[in-house]
């Protein structure tokens, strides 16, 4: 018996759907979103509502216990632009984040140049030493920090008496004309072994081949680097660089825990700015921190407008 079967009709893959009908989640699809299910309600939950509620308190005068709100507008936002201590902690926070990424671009490139070099001996050593106070918890450093340095008993100041440096102890982080830069140089101490893996990382991207060939040719070790380290790995300082500016916004567990932007707001960045006002005041207004973390959250959203520009520069020029 034969059977006739029309060429134009168009026959179905057994995975496909008919025509208006939506396709079906497969078995692993359904286990796929049930494994999924509890971080997207966490991160749901604890992140995204967050800053959604924190938009919408902008706009209103609560102190977070009471249930009665009351809706100002724009007023929350004309006291965040009026107050001089928000303008003294944007400050701080832009002069923090100026201050610390040079230093830590540039000495991790040193660093990762030494440790990326095959004739060091302990190389791995040392990058596992330097990378150590990465993976400590901040607050335990800013912690720790304060014992160091102790203007009477911490190891910096009794190493500086001892050498002949000063008479008596400094107070680096109860003066306000230390305690800026004393934050600065721990930070850069806590976050620099991150950096230098970003850097051996780029390092490693060049192949040996190009310089043994150079080496054949005749050239020197400082011709190496400035004609092929440095072109090569010059897309990768703009993204680590970039990098550095936004996590350099990032530090009010380890400025909290420090200085608690003391002394005299001299080390106040924007986020203990915002927690002062939302947590630390006798009376909260979570309208008012709300509206500067708002502020605050749109200038780091500028700055993360211009680390996509530059991850899309380095693609330009990696075609190139």
């Amino acid at each position: 018996m034969t059977v006739a079967v029309d060429s134009n009709q168009d026959v179905l893959a057994p995975d496909a759907s008919p025509p208006g009908r939506k396709p079906r989640l497969s078995r692993q699809q359904l286990w796929i979103w049930l494994m999924l299910t509890p971080t997207v309600v966490l991160y749901g939950a604890y992140t995204v509502y967050p800053i959604i509620a924190s938009y919408w308190y902008a706009f209103l005068e609560w102190n977070g216990f009471e249930a009665e709100k009351t809706f100002v507008g724009l007023q929350n936002f004309r006291d965040v632009f009026a107050d001089p201590l928000f303008w003294n902690s944007f400050k701080i926070t832009v002069l923090f984040m100026l201050a610390v990424v040079p230093f830590k671009v540039l000495l991790t490139l040193l660093l990762a140049l030494a440790l990326n070099s095959p004739k060091l001996p302990f190389s791995t050593f040392f990058r596992t030493a330097y990378f150590l106070p990465v993976v400590t918890t901040a607050a335990i450093v800013g912690v720790v920090m304060q014992f160091v340095f102790d203007p009477a008993s911490g190891p910096v100041n009794l190493t500086l008496q001892r050498l002949g440096l000063v008479e008596a102890g400094v107070n680096f982080l109860g003066d306000s004309s230390y305690a800026l830069w004393t934050a600065a140089a721990v930070y850069v101490w806590k976050w620099f072994g991150i950096t230098m893996i970003y850097w051996l990382a780029a390092l490693q991207t060049i192949p040996d081949e190009v310089y043994e060939a150079a080496r054949i040719d005749g050239a020197g070790a400082w011709h190496l680097l400035r004609s092929i380290t440095m072109p090569l790995i010059k897309p990768f300082l703009i993204i680590i660089t970039l990098l550095s500016f936004e996590s350099a916004l990032k530090v009010f567990d380890l400025m909290l825990t420090m200085t608690n932007g003391g002394p005299y707001y001299a080390t106040e960045v924007v986020e203990i700015y915002i927690y002062r006002w939302a947590f630390a005041a006798t009376v909260p207004e979570l309208g008012h921190a709300s509206a500067a973390a708002v502020v605050f959250g749109l200038f780091v959203c500028a700055v993360g407008l211009f680390q996509l520009f530059g991850v899309r520069a380095v693609q330009r020029a990696r075609s190139a």
